[in-house]
């Protein structure tokens, strides 16, 4: 049963996350720094996003139950919000997005690019929170399930700011040099 848990918790917030999808964002948003910026930039954007999704899935349900909203109605809600992520991604509409919103943000400074856009919305969205809340909700209070959902969670998002991981292997040779 941890198994399935485990699997379900890695899938769904891969999907949801993506960091592969986040790699144009952040060159966007990178364009023009020297690499140790940059790293910076990854890393406390992954810092920023696994805290979010940490205190979603540790303080989500109180919430819920605090206003008063039962898990099946924000099953139904997230799972509405999940399809709408899916279907962004399908039509290709969730990265022509994510890349209008780095552009917005390339003027800001590099510590708030980290925050936004790049952990806020891009990595720690609704649909993240959503999927963490419902994954958490689904432990159901089991401290096992809750210490493997917060794996998933860190896992994912050092797997964005590890220099090693996927997402400097491909960013490095698209990586834009500057002029």
């Amino acid at each position: 049963m941890p198994l399935e848990f485990l699997i379900s918790a890695l899938v769904t917030l891969l999907v949801v996350v993506d960091p592969i999808g986040l790699v144009p964002s952040y060159l966007a948003v990178t364009h023009g720094l020297p690499k140790r910026a940059r790293r910076s930039v990854a890393l406390r954007a992954a810092v920023i996003a696994a805290a979010i999704l940490v205190g979603s899935a540790l303080i989500g349900d109180w919430l819920l139950r605090t206003l008063s909203i039962g898990l099946p109605a924000f099953r139904i809600a997230g799972g509405l919000l999940l399809f709408s992520i899916a279907s962004e991604m399908v039509f290709g509409v969730r990265i022509e997005r994510q890349s209008r919103q780095a552009e917005e943000a390339i003027e800001e400074h590099v510590r708030n690019v980290a925050a936004f856009p790049l952990a806020i919305p891009l990595m720690a969205g609704p649909g993240a929170i959503t999927a963490t809340v419902l994954l958490a909700g689904r432990g159901e209070g089991d401290p096992m399930r809750l210490a493997i959902l917060l794996a998933v969670i860190a896992f994912v998002a050092t797997h964005f700011a590890d220099p090693s991981g996927v997402l400097w292997h491909i960013a490095q040779p698209l990586r834009m040099r500057p002029k």
